[in-house]
């Protein structure tokens, strides 16, 4: 008897899972985006988040932005999501193209809470029949968008994690002959843009590798 009890007490509590759902583009993934995951893992006992393909928003490849969120939460199960539909807006054919692609990719898998910081949170969730849980959708927490840090990553590199940032830094390599300005170049372009430079390296190079000109 107490095995029987038991053991539908271990059903029970396996069916009775608390499993969140967060999905976007995360173009970048940025402070805003880790206040709904660090609220979500909070509440759930696991967090599955969607990450669109959209190479219409930005050049960072789906998988750089989905590498973002493994490394920084790796308790976070993340989904890639490729061949989702592109259009955005809230019309009912829209919506239902949403929801259908997300249904079909959760393959029937249940969720209890959705989680975003946009208006979609309500259509979504009576979708999943899940709770709608919208986290700071004034923005009043984390006073950033997407759209925004696309436009100027430097200018709101505080929103932005590390490991996140990295992948918008341009690496730039002067190339010319001795005393034609290298050094000054960057380090006055290290100094504007708050960044570290690296004193010439050619020279010294070429002292240490160059081949004997004698026989």
């Amino acid at each position: 008897m107490d095995t029987i009890i038991g053991e539908n007490w271990r059903k029970f509590k396996m069916t009775d899972k608390k499993i969140g759902l967060f999905l976007g583009k995360f173009a970048p993934f940025h402070r805003g985006h880790q206040l709904v995951v660090e609220t979500a893992l909070r509440e759930v006992e696991k967090l599955i988040l969607v990450i669109y393909d959209c190479p219409e928003t930005t050049k960072i490849p789906l998988t750089v932005r989905a590498n973002w969120v493994r490394k920084l939460y790796p308790c976070v199960e993340v989904i890639e999501g490729w061949g989702g539909s592109t259009e955005t807006g809230y019309t009912k054919e829209i919506k239902r193209k949403q929801e259908d692609y997300i249904l079909n990719l959760l393959d029937g898998r249940k969720i209890t809470s959705f989680y975003s910081s946009e208006p979609y949170g309500g259509h979504m969730g009576i979708a999943l029949n899940a709770e709608n849980r919208q986290i700071d959708l004034a923005r009043k927490k984390i006073p950033i968008s997407g759209t925004e840090i696309r436009r100027n990553p430097f200018r709101y590199r505080r929103y932005l994690d590390p490991i996140v940032y990295r992948d918008f830094v341009a690496n730039i390599v002067f190339l010319g002959a001795p005393s034609t300005g290298k050094t000054t170049i960057a380090k006055e372009l290290a100094k504007k843009y708050n960044t570290c430079w690296m004193p010439e390296y050619g020279r010294e190079y070429w002292g240490q590798h160059q081949a004997s000109s004698k026989p």
